[in-house]
């Protein structure tokens, strides 16, 4: 088990209301797995996705993730963990401009502080198991839009982390390039990475293994299910 939560809560204080987000939330990851959390916008998952990845914490309920309980994380434990056992892949690649692949790559291991010449070295190997070899002196702009993810997914295999959770990775992509960063995603689960996606896409959930649905910040495993538990009118988050 990698990661653990239960009867997770998070509340937003707007002043004279609370607003409830995410009720109650009970998931289990096994190592190895490849989840889909699927929902529309306004149902919660980002929210959930900001807790998995340690970017925000529980109002209540307790978050164990690879031994570690997060509700008794210090902001620099936090830290750490974002940055060893976390990879994260974003909709929007999140790449420095100014940087060429191999530099973006590197850089979790440089706020590591790792030394120049092994961040060079796993930069690369990194970069190769992407298709990308060939790119390493490349910026951003003179990459296409499916080559970005490419190394953004690099990125974050490059310090080995415990998971890796994309955030709609395939929202900026168009249909080809999208299909084949999802080839890549089936390769790094089928050589043991444990990947966990947010998505609102059925079409990208059904790569996954395992998929569960969010609704009104309900976390089921059945659809159906969800809405009928949901409460009408209920909060929104994207």
């Amino acid at each position: 088990m990698i990661l653990e939560m239960h009867d997770i809560c998070k509340d937003y204080d707007l002043g004279r209301n609370i607003t409830h987000v995410l009720k109650n939330v009970n998931l289990e990851v096994d190592e190895g797995e490849y989840l889909a959390i699927m929902g529309p916008s306004g149902s919660g998952k980002t929210t959930l996705m900001n807790l998995i990845g340690c970017l925000d914490t529980p109002t209540s309920g307790q978050y164990i993730f690879a031994g570690n309980d997060i509700m008794k994380c210090s902001a620099r434990d936090l830290a750490d963990i974002r940055n060893r056992r976390i990879g994260f892949i974003f909709q929007s690649f999140n790449l420095l401009p100014g940087l060429s692949a191999l530099e973006n790559v590197a850089l979790p291991l440089l706020y590591g502080g790792v030394r120049k010449k092994e961040r060079r070295e796993r930069a690369l190997e990194a970069l190769k198991t992407v298709g990308l070899e060939e790119r390493v002196d490349y910026r951003p702009d003179q990459l296409s839009g499916g080559q970005c993810q490419r190394v953004a997914i690099a990125r974050a295999i490059i310090s080995r982390p415990d998971i890796l959770l994309a955030d709609e990775p395939t929202g900026a992509l168009d249909s080809e390039n999208g299909a084949q960063v999802m080839e890549l995603f089936k390769g790094l689960h089928d050589k043991g990475s444990t990947i966990i996606m947010i998505t609102h896409d059925s079409n990208i959930a059904s790569y996954a293994s395992n998929i569960k649905y969010i609704y009104d910040g309900i976390l089921t495993d059945e659809p159906y299910q969800a809405s009928r538990n949901a409460v009408p009118g209920g909060d929104r988050d994207e």
